[in-house]
């Protein structure tokens, strides 16, 4: 009988991980390798919610958002018990090891599996960018488009009415989707939670813009740096400023893929597939300088975000001159 590799998705869902699972189906049956979906998370793995998942069941998934595993948060996992219940559906339907696609709570479960003897690997499936050992994670380029793409529809109408728009984004405690998001779109102010901000200058900003002609502004705000209602609130109360708040809410983890999701994801799957055929576990992938890694998932865990104070240095170069 063919060898078993478990794969599952953890956690928010994110665009790209149907191309993570396809690719480490693909790789798998290339390396001799049969693919057992566990579905909705830590959760199935716990209830026994396997089936087999064919090269055929995969045809055409590369292109399509959400994951055809389902996903699910289960604190049952986090419990001795629970853990003791998943490892022993593990061992009933003899998988030998198994691929995470989630973000950090989900690698922790990852770790878990490792640490109870389950060869596991991590591929990091979130749109917030918050994984410190890898450069981008699965869905965050998704995200970073489809939020520029409604900045740019939003523009519109605040163009139109002469409204400040306050645009809030996902992220978590990480701003990197309003950073960049924020550049490519042109916002005229960022709010990320790695920077303290004075709503008061923002507003002296946007006034002084007003009187010199420029009667529309974006501001973009992360959700770990605050509401976006509040933020708008405080300008109309202390500014006299028309702003509107906006949240995009489940559209950035919505949709179709990004060509950049879809061939990291699918990088990181072949990784994966490969370190498992080798009796490797215990890793999480990622890319680096445009180069697929692997980590040890201890020492990955470890990491702390880097604030990319320079990109962000640029954008206020650009922000002077809007």
């Amino acid at each position: 009988m063919k060898k078993r590799i478990g794969i599952l998705t953890s956690g928010g869902d994110t665009p790209g991980m149907n191309a993570g699972i396809r690719s480490v189906v693909m790789a798998a049956d290339a390396a001799g390798f049969s693919v057992m979906g566990i579905k909705k998370g830590y959760a199935g793995m716990i209830e026994g919610r396997v089936e087999r998942i064919k090269t055929e069941d995969v045809d055409g998934i590369v292109e399509e958002g959400g994951t055809i595993l389902k996903t699910a948060r289960c604190e049952e996992f986090k419990t001795p018990e629970g853990q003791q219940k998943a490892l022993k559906v593990i061992k009933a339907f003899d998988i030998s090891g198994v691929v995470v696609i989630g973000g950090d709570g989900s690698f922790q479960g990852a770790k878990v599996l490792s640490h109870l003897g389950v060869p596991t690997i991590g591929i990091p499936g979130t749109i917030d960018n918050d994984l410190a050992y890898t450069d981008f994670t699965i869905g965050f380029d998704t995200a970073v488009n489809g939020v520029t793409s409604e900045m740019s529809k939003i523009r519109d109408t605040m163009n139109s009415h002469e409204r400040v728009g306050v645009i809030e984004v996902m992220g978590n405690k990480c701003g990197d989707i309003a950073l960049y998001a924020g550049i490519a779109g042109g916002a005229e102010h960022i709010i990320i939670p790695e920077v303290e901000f004075d709503i008061d200058h923002i507003c002296e900003k946007i006034m002084s813009d007003r009187i010199k002609g420029k009667m529309t502004s974006i501001v973009l705000i992360a959700e770990g740096a605050g509401k976006g209602e509040a933020v708008a609130n405080y300008m109309r109360a202390k500014a006299n400023l028309d702003a509107k708040a906006i949240v995009l809410g489940y559209t950035q983890r919505g949709g179709t893929p990004s060509a950049a999701d879809r061939i990291r994801a699918t990088q990181m799957g072949v990784r994966a597939v490969q370190l498992l055929s080798k009796g490797i576990g215990n890793r999480v992938v990622g890319i680096h300088d445009n180069k697929t890694i692997d980590e040890d998932i201890d020492e990955a865990l470890a990491k702390e975000l880097v604030f990319k104070k320079d990109m962000y240095e640029e954008f206020l170069i650009m922000s002077e001159n809007l």
